[in-house]
């Protein structure tokens, strides 16, 4: 899934379009109330650092690790849209991203991706799942291993690490070059965080 528009919001406010032809002026007015409102007295998680330090502190299972720090992912709503708050409350560090989405698109991709991502041999076998975000380990011809976060994209492409691709592509070309890949059993998992519906329409 390709976000339609991302916010960071260190000091300044910078804007990426991904998907320029679904910002219309509809999503931009919208937008803004959104951000807005989580600027706001009532809701508080992006009016400063230290508040969303404290809003963050109330809500634990929303936390997850990223390689360096502790970050805080929320999910708020409006009838046409969604959108991902990744919140990291670190001084000196891009406190805020907000990915937006279509719902029912993002919805859809998720329910699909929760069937997990195939890997197969060249011959198309499957040869076992991961879920959204899980990881193999590559071993190469001589030994040296390394490990992948995997994300679903479709029925038939996954990105492992920072490469697309198909997941026959992936078999036949780890076939050529004598390499092996194994999944990583997953650590127990925290509890999701709930969706914060606290500007739904």
């Amino acid at each position: 899934m390709t976000a339609l528009d991302r916010a960071f919001i260190p000091l300044t406010t910078t804007w990426d379009d991904h998907r320029k032809q679904w910002k219309t002026d509809e999503f931009k007015a919208e937008f803004d109330e959104v951000v807005n409102a989580l600027r706001s007295e009532e809701y508080g998680l992006l009016k400063s650092r230290s508040a969303m330090n404290e809003y963050v502190r109330r809500f634990p299972e929303s936390s997850f690790k990223e390689n360096y720090c502790t970050e805080y992912g929320f999910r708020a709503e409006t009838e046409k849209y969604a959108y991902l708050i990744r919140c990291n409350p670190t001084k000196g560090d891009y406190n805020f991203y907000c990915y937006c989405y279509v719902k029912e698109w993002l919805d859809k991709h998720i329910q699909k991706a929760e069937k997990g991502i195939r890997f197969i041999d060249p011959n198309y076998k499957e040869l076992f799942r991961i879920p959204d975000g899980g990881k193999i380990t590559l071993t190469t011809a001589w030994g040296e291993k390394s490990e992948h976060i995997c994300r679903y994209i479709d029925e038939c492409h996954t990105e492992i690490g920072s490469n697309l691709f198909h997941i026959c592509e992936f078999a036949e070309r780890m076939e050529k070059n004598g390499a092996t890949y194994e999944p990583i059993t997953a650590e127990p998992q925290a509890v999701k965080a709930p969706k914060h519906k606290d500007h739904e329409r």
